[in-house]
């Protein structure tokens, strides 16, 4: 019998979540080397299908996504490319269709993860690697489903439904912390009197 070829990346044959059909691959070998993508393709879809849930728009049933795992030197690439951003980051959403169209598109886009800054996140904010990894799948989906965070409101709006969508999981709220540092700044810091 002989090895798989090296060339081939992904995971096994696409699988249909909940009203989509997601396909993966590993485009660095430090998600290959974890060594099990088909445990990858279960989180993805499991947080698919919590994001799913939560989401004020329904894709059209079928729908095609793409989650593409890579590494912060292919994601800084493809910031600097595509946002203007010569920096790694975590995930990117490339949506497919704009939000009054994603109900008739058969693609709904691209998730790119970075393993390094997922692992480094994780690590530093005290979340397990696969909590982390599906969040920033729920995270990357809301984009795609026409999901922003660019005013205080769209993003509170877009914290509320990650939240409710990581309960789904048993993921803990991953903003408690930060509303809980920003209120202490906040209520530590008294005008000043002249």
């Amino acid at each position: 019998m002989k090895d798989r070829p090296r060339a081939r990346r992904s995971a096994p044959p696409a699988k249909t979540i909940p009203d989509l059909v997601l396909d993966i691959r590993a485009q660095s070998r430090r998600w290959r080397e974890l060594g099990n993508l088909a445990a990858l393709r279960a989180l993805a879809g499991e947080a698919i299908a919590a994001g799913l849930a939560v989401a004020p728009r329904r894709p059209l049933g079928g729908a095609e996504l793409s989650l593409l795992l890579t590494d912060d030197r292919r994601i800084r690439s493809v910031n600097r490319d595509w946002r203007g951003f010569d920096k790694a980051t975590n995930v990117l959403s490339f949506p497919a269709a704009p939000p009054e169209r994603i109900a008739a598109s058969p693609l709904l886009g691209d998730i790119v993860v970075a393993f390094e800054t997922v692992e480094r996140e994780a690590a530093a904010e005290g979340k397990s690697f696969p909590d982390h990894f599906r969040h920033l799948v729920v995270h990357g989906l809301l984009h795609l489903l026409g999901e922003d965070h660019e005013t205080e409101a769209e993003a509170r709006r877009m914290e509320a439904l990650e939240v409710e969508a990581l309960a789904r999981l048993g993921i803990a709220d991953p903003y408690a912390d930060a509303e809980l540092v920003t209120e202490a700044v906040s209520s530590s810091i008294e005008p000043s009197r002249s």
